[in-house]
């Protein structure tokens, strides 16, 4: 009998150990704090549609996320480096970045729009109109990138990068900066009416670049065909689609 006992004790203390090295297994996601993607609710916990999308992709794969803000003008050293396993936060993908990076299927779509104050809707009623003023865009971000495009309309405007696109908006707002190049997507949830951002306004524009966010990896992860068949699923059964209705995104979501 005491037999039995020490052996079911040692199974139990077996299977304590497992799922205790289940839960130490951690899968650390470098992200930037923005509005809907990732952010701070009134509570001070990380919120968003790529915070609640990776959870569930996560926990279906059996991974413990860890999110890590970085810095995003080295965003690539952080991943090839080791020090994150993916970039997950409204990431865009571009030919240039596919040299360093593997990305998974794309999820969302995104462009690039111009936000000026409202009260300089009459002056700035163009691109063209814009010639000369002084820009500003998160440094490495796709926003710079449409700045800096020799063939694009906005090349050759005097520019300042700064470390985040919410720093690009309060350039804008403090009168540092005639307009900000940044995602649709933090735009619509952080300017306008009823945000902290409603002296300023989105250009009625055609949008700079058209583009679609995915998952970034380390060239040659075994991860990303994990996390392709998760996004799959996640558009499938319509978990997907939820959370982006919870962050007003439904209509970018893509499949």
């Amino acid at each position: 009998m005491k037999k039995i006992i020490a052996l079911i004790i040692a199974a139990v203390l077996m299977l304590g150990f497992a799922a205790c090295s289940k839960e130490e297994e951690k899968f650390v996601i470098g992200i930037t704090i923005y509005a809907p993607m990732n952010y701070k609710d009134e509570k001070g916990e990380l919120v968003g549609f790529d915070t609640e999308f990776a959870k569930e992709a996560c926990s279906r794969l059996g991974l413990a996320p860890e999110f890590v803000v970085i810095d995003w003008n080295t965003k690539e050293m952080e991943l090839n480096s080791g020090n994150i396993d993916c970039i997950w936060n409204g990431f865009t993908v571009n030919d240039e970045r596919r040299k360093q990076i593997d990305f998974t299927d794309s999820y969302l779509e995104n462009k690039q729009v111009i936000v000026i104050r409202a009260e300089d809707a009459e002056k700035y009623n163009s691109v063209e109109s814009l010639a000369g003023a002084a820009l500003v865009a998160e440094v490495s971000s796709a926003g710079e990138g449409a700045i800096e495009d020799e063939e694009g309309p906005l090349c050759g405007n005097p520019y300042t990068p700064v470390a985040k696109q919410s720093d690009a908006l309060l350039e804008v707002k403090s009168k540092t900066a005639e307009a900000a190049v940044i995602d649709y997507t933090m735009a619509m949830a952080m300017v306008g009416e009823g945000t902290d951002y409603s002296d300023l306004m989105i250009m009625d524009t055609e949008p700079l670049l058209d583009e679609e966010y995915a998952i970034g990896f380390k060239i040659g992860s075994d991860y990303v065909e994990k996390f392709n068949k998760v996004i799959a699923e996640m558009i499938a059964d319509g978990s997907l689609k939820k959370i982006a209705e919870k962050y007003g995104l439904e209509g970018q979501l893509i499949g």
